[in-house]
């Protein structure tokens, strides 16, 4: 064989060869499933319209108090709307890790334009004057509102919303607290920029009792002052009690997808865990009339 012909039969074994090669490492990527499953998740997750590509955006208050968020850590994921928090994202296909928690305040999350977060769990009640600016979840929880005291103060013992006649009342601004307060209690009912400044005003004998939602009254009770009292449940305005949803931006393209995985959680019985774990309550409470 001349030196001619083995060369190129060599030069062919290499084309043959390198063919070979290529085409066995085709095979192998295409086969990795691994990898056609993440682009899949990461797919769904894009689709949805965050604030952040990928990153799902949730606020919470400034500071958080118990039993709604614990130690003011939203990121610990223990409280009530904490661990909704999480939940929610996790029905909507986001992991903890892309989970961003953001703060802020009560009443300017409300306000009209732009917002910081994707939506917002802060005890907001879904109202109609507030669906003018926002957008609204369905629900997630069902309270109901109490006034509360010190049990040496001399409205402790009511039994009827009569019993409370003359009592300097105190609510939280912007609440439905508050405006339960104001329809009751007429100009006796005072606004404060916080249930913070409520407990303070309690402890030193600037009100006589603070309207708050149930959950919140068992903390304040509980932890916030020395010798409170829940007088009673107060009348509510409608049949089902105050009803709390995530707040979104007005027509947030999340607002369908945030409202499926949170009835996605009742289906399946997660809200009602949280509800046993979190907002468990001290006992029967009276209903003043």
């Amino acid at each position: 064989m001349s030196k001619k012909v083995l060369a190129l039969l060599c030069a062919m074994l290499l084309v043959v060869s390198t063919i070979g090669l290529a085409a066995c490492g085709k095979s192998n990527n295409t086969g990795n499933t691994n990898t056609s499953t993440t682009t899949t998740d990461t797919a769904g997750t894009a689709s949805l319209k965050t604030l952040t590509p990928g990153k799902l955006t949730i606020a919470t208050g400034q500071p958080a108090y118990s039993p709604w968020v614990e130690d003011n850590k939203p990121e610990s994921g223990k409280g009530f709307e904490a661990a909704l928090g999480y939940a929610i994202a996790d029905k909507m296909g986001f992991a903890k890790a892309d989970v961003v928690w953001v703060r802020t305040g009560f009443d300017a999350a409300i306000t009209p334009g732009p917002k910081t977060f994707d939506f917002n769990l802060q005890q907001y009640s879904a109202t109609a004057e507030r669906e003018q600016a926002v957008d609204f979840s369905t629900p997630y929880y069902t309270t109901s509102q109490v006034i509360l005291s010190n049990a040496n103060n001399k409205y402790a013992n009511a039994k009827s919303l009569a019993d409370l006649k003359g009592a300097k009342v105190g609510a939280a601004s912007a609440s439905t607290s508050l405006t339960l307060a104001q329809k009751l209690f007429g100009a006796n009912a005072a606004p404060f920029n916080s249930n913070d400044d409520v407990v303070q005003a309690l402890k030193v004998n600037q009100i006589d009792c603070a309207v708050v939602d149930m959950p919140t009254a068992w903390y304040m009770t509980s932890a916030q002052l020395d010798n409170g009292k829940i007088i009673g449940e107060l009348p509510s305005e409608g049949t089902t009690g105050d009803q709390l949803a995530a707040l979104l931006p007005k027509d947030s393209p999340l607002t369908s997808a945030v409202s499926k995985a949170i009835d996605e959680l009742k289906a399946d019985g997660t809200l009602a865990q949280l509800e046993e774990q979190w907002l468990r309550s001290g006992g029967d409470i009276p209903i003043l009339k």
